[in-house]
């Protein structure tokens, strides 16, 4: 099929999504489809593209490897095997340290860290559904990146495994994180004026 047929109450797995015409981008979120065409604004891309290399010079010599949209990230329920996946997201930029989620498709299970940077069409779902998706998978930290406001809002994992309180970041800040090894982010430098 090229693209998912509506139809009330049937919940799509992956191997559905697998069938869906590779001219559209897809996510699946809980059974629901989501097209996530048009392609991202000039300003997103550059927020990303300047991430990505950040965060490939500073990872190249560690077992963490960072991918970027369109890179399928599949969230396994613990009971399903892998016939029964319900969710399948596309983060902005995903690092996956453990290569044992890796495979030719992409990662199964949580990354250590997902990025996703929001757009109008897209800030509901990056605030609030995946906000659950990512904690219930055990992503360590999830960033959710404001480009109007050049705000990054930081959500890391608590004891509990759930997302505690956020850190805060305006574009003139540096973020440092410790998830991997010591990285410096410059936001003044993401932010940047294309």
């Amino acid at each position: 099929m090229s693209q998912p047929e509506q139809n009330f109450g049937r919940k799509f797995t992956y191997n559905d999504y697998l069938t869906w015409s590779e001219e559209e981008q897809w996510e699946l979120i809980n059974g629901i489809p989501y097209n996530m065409t048009p392609a991202p604004s000039t300003q997103h891309q550059k927020i990303v593209a300047t991430l990505i290399a950040q965060f490939y010079y500073a990872l190249k010599d560690s077992p963490c490897q960072v991918f970027s949209a369109p890179f399928d990230v599949r969230l396994t329920e613990p009971e399903n095997n892998s016939d029964d996946i319900f969710t399948v997201v596309q983060p902005d930029l995903t690092i996956i340290c453990d290569r044992n989620k890796l495979d030719s498709r992409g990662c199964v299970g949580g990354p250590d860290l997902v990025i996703e940077v929001t757009s109008p069409s897209t800030l509901r779902k990056d605030i609030k559904d995946k906000f659950y998706l990512y904690e219930k998978a055990g992503v360590n930290q999830y960033w959710i990146i404001y480009p109007e406001q050049k705000t990054v809002v930081v959500f890391g994992l608590d004891q509990k495994g759930k997302f505690g309180r956020p850190d805060i970041y305006c574009e003139t800040d540096v973020i440092q994180t410790e998830i991997f090894k010591s990285i410096r982010l410059d936001l003044s430098e993401i932010f940047q004026e294309y």
